[in-house]
């Protein structure tokens, strides 16, 4: 009986390891990138929420079946003198290298997924709602069915950002540099911006000057709450390959 039940508990693992992704995270940029990862409400953790990876490294991640949640980038990081760790874009508020729980602080380019959602597909987005402070690239890998087409943003846009969106930070010559570019409902509040209050539905809350510079840049990422049509993909039992700074345009 013994042996029956291990030869179940190996299928069933085996069969559970088959339905599960792996999520490669690699770093293009010419300096660090520290990634952070945020699982939804009711949905396993990951081995990890937050790492290192320096330029041409990568790391490979496990993810569990119905996984949601979030990654992101994180940029200009260190450890003070009394060993808090902090971010200058993309920080999770932790104190540490691993965001246990916490999310980006915007802004911040998120890559968004659903695993085996609605009719076992998988729902993908790169999305700017929150803002942009690198580039990013996600690309299904394997999959089949939905289209399982690339999305992202390409575009180093620190630079192009409108001025009054534009972070500003020292760098380590002491010369300001555009790290990243805020959302209109970051920068204003105002409810037209952030669809909220009586500009919370689709028929209400529309494209502003704003969100359309994203959406010129990016075409394939959110630039603003309603922007599903163009901005959400599928794929089915894909892995997924999420690239910072791709061969971008500058």
């Amino acid at each position: 009986m013994a042996g029956v039940l291990l030869i179940l508990a190996f299928f069933l693992l085996s069969f559970s390891g088959a339905l599960a992704a792996t999520f490669t995270l690699s770093n293009n940029c010419e300096y660090n990138v520290w990634p952070g990862l945020l699982s939804s409400a009711g949905t396993a953790p990951l081995s990890t929420t937050g790492f290192t990876l320096q330029p041409g490294e990568s790391r490979s991640i496990d993810v569990p079946t119905s996984w949601s949640g979030r990654l992101w980038g994180r940029t200009l990081c260190a450890t003070d003198s009394s060993g808090r760790f902090t971010c200058g874009t993309g920080d999770c508020g932790s104190g540490a290298m691993e965001c246990s729980g916490g999310g980006a602080a915007p802004p911040a380019t998120l890559a968004e997924f659903t695993l085996d959602g609605s009719g076992g597909m998988d729902f993908y987005d790169v999305s700017l709602v929150d803002g942009y402070n690198l580039p990013m690239l996600v690309v299904p890998q394997g999959g089949a069915g939905g289209g399982c087409s690339s999305t992202g943003c390409l575009v180093d846009l620190n630079g192009l950002c409108p001025s009054d969106l534009k972070v500003v930070l020292s760098n380590s010559g002491g010369a300001s540099e555009s790290v990243a570019c805020r959302s209109a409902c970051e920068a204003f509040g105002s409810p037209e911006y952030c669809c909220s209050g009586e500009y919370g539905s689709p028929n209400t809350c529309k494209p502003s000057s704003y969100s359309q510079f994203f959406k010129n840049s990016c075409p394939r990422a959110y630039s603003y709450a309603y922007d599903d049509a163009t901005s959400t993909f599928t794929c089915a039992s894909a892995n997924y390959l999420v690239t910072f700074c791709p061969s971008t345009t500058r």
